[in-house]
């Protein structure tokens, strides 16, 4: 929503925004300090596929949240998969 209020400035309207940021906005925060993700992006990030994903996803070794319907996977999890496949 955008409020347009007048102020005393010569009859000039000044725009105030009451709105939330754009996605776009909050996306500049780096991969590992973002604290989910959701499946499509842990597939992008890992090269992985979503059965592989699943599978993860069901022997435990990746950990998700459910809101809702959407299911969210804890980004730590993710690192700690890698740095575990990594450090073999």
């Amino acid at each position: 929503m955008r409020d347009n209020r007048r102020e005393k400035t010569g009859g000039q309207q000044s725009q105030v925004s009451l709105s939330p940021p754009k996605a776009a906005e909050l996306s500049v925060l780096p991969f590992a300090q973002r604290l989910t993700c959701t499946i499509d992006d842990a597939c992008e990030v890992t090269g992985l596929g979503r059965t592989k994903l699943y599978e993860l996803i069901g022997a435990g070794r990746i950990v998700t949240t459910t809101i809702g319907r959407r299911r969210l996977v804890v980004v730590r999890s993710l690192l700690a998969l890698l740095e575990t496949n990594m450090s073999n």
